[in-house]
């Protein structure tokens, strides 16, 4: 009866702590981009594709790079593991410790090496297997504009979607179809080679149209035509695997602000009087705060001066571009004699 209870306390303990866990954080399958009903074969692919993109090599120097890369082997060490997955869909990561202590393996993310994982799936690890080719359906690719200040700050847009599904349908067809290889014998000691397509029988299906919103990240610091993938949410394909759905971002046009690459440029109009005795003058950036762009000196018209650090960031860095003004005096449309005279005497 003890152990009944205890067991039933566990149960809720790691459901509880589960459920904080997705709370708190990306969950496994949101981290390898995948649906939590992926197929073992989704995952390796989502898996690969990720590794690849925030490998070390390909990063160097890049601190969110890496632990992405480190993220990513974690999710992936633990769903490509039918024991531990079993075990995170139910009690999540309390739930793999809990394992652990008891003796029953090791941990979520601390079991493979990560250089094992990697090296297993792309090479010096596994027995030189070819990866059997797999049908895809389109690639799907969207172009979108991000408010610079999504682009500054980071941010999210909600991207309305619509696309074919594939869906059962009555009857029966031909499916999973292969050329198989078989021997005739023709004479004494004579055979043929032969092949023949042999094809299973599967559930009909129809594609129908559906419709949802997406939710779209935009990190800080994203560059134009930079990419935001989700896997295998493009067109599908009957008997093959559905193509990727991307959004390319591009920079919508702002009002005081021009990006390039990783710098801003701002143009700021004053009158020739404060050109010549100089000014105060501060102007508003993406997150409101204020950069002081006022001299006591002279300015000169289309004068560009570089504010250090008041540009976009740096996509997974700290660091900042530049911002560069541009100043245009704004010279006067007439003068009175005596105002003549007085420059006149001023620069004369």
């Amino acid at each position: 009866m003890m152990a009944h209870r205890s067991s039933k306390l566990l149960f809720l303990f790691c459901a509880l702590c589960y459920v904080l866990t997705v709370i708190a954080g990306k969950s496994y399958y949101d981290i390898l981009q995948v649906p939590k009903g992926a197929s073992d074969d989704q995952i390796k692919r989502a898996y690969r594709k990720l590794a690849l993109k925030y490998h070390p090599d390909k990063n160097p120097g890049n601190e969110e790079a890496n632990k992405r890369f480190a993220e990513i082997n974690n999710a992936y060490e633990v769903l490509s593991d039918s024991e531990k997955r079993g075990i995170y869909d139910r009690y999540g990561e309390e739930g793999l410790k809990q394992h652990a202590a008891s003796g029953g393996g090791r941990g979520g993310g601390m079991g493979m090496n990560i250089n094992d994982i990697f090296s297993n799936l792309f090479g010096g690890g596994g027995g030189g297997e070819e990866e059997e080719k797999i049908v895809k359906g389109d690639d799907v690719i969207v172009d979108l504009e991000a408010t610079l200040e999504d682009l500054y700050m980071g941010g999210s847009l909600k991207v309305w979607r619509e696309k074919n599904v594939i869906k059962p349908a009555p009857g029966k067809r031909r499916c999973n179809c292969r050329n198989e290889v078989y021997h005739r014998q023709i004479g004494p000691g004579m055979f043929q080679q032969m092949t023949e397509e042999v094809c299973e029988q599967c559930q009909n299906v129809k594609f129908e149209r559906e419709g949802y919103f997406i939710t779209v990240d935009i990190e800080k610091g994203m560059q134009d035509g930079q990419e935001v993938l989700f896997y295998e949410d493009g067109e599908p394909i009957i008997d093959g695997e559905a193509g990727d759905l991307k959004f390319r971002i591009h920079t919508a046009k702002h009002d005081r602000f021009n990006r390039k690459g990783n710098d801003l440029h701002a143009t700021v109009t004053i009158t020739l009087v404060q050109a010549l005795v100089g000014f105060e003058k501060t102007i508003k950036h993406l997150d409101d705060h204020l950069v002081n762009i006022g001299t006591k000196g002279i300015t000169k018209p289309k004068e560009v001066r570089k504010f250090k650090g008041e540009g976009m960031p740096l996509h997974f860095s700290t660091k900042k571009g530049d911002l560069y003004v541009t100043y245009e005096v704004l010279f006067p449309t007439s003068l009175t004699e005596d105002q003549k005279t007085k420059i006149k005497e001023i620069f004369g």
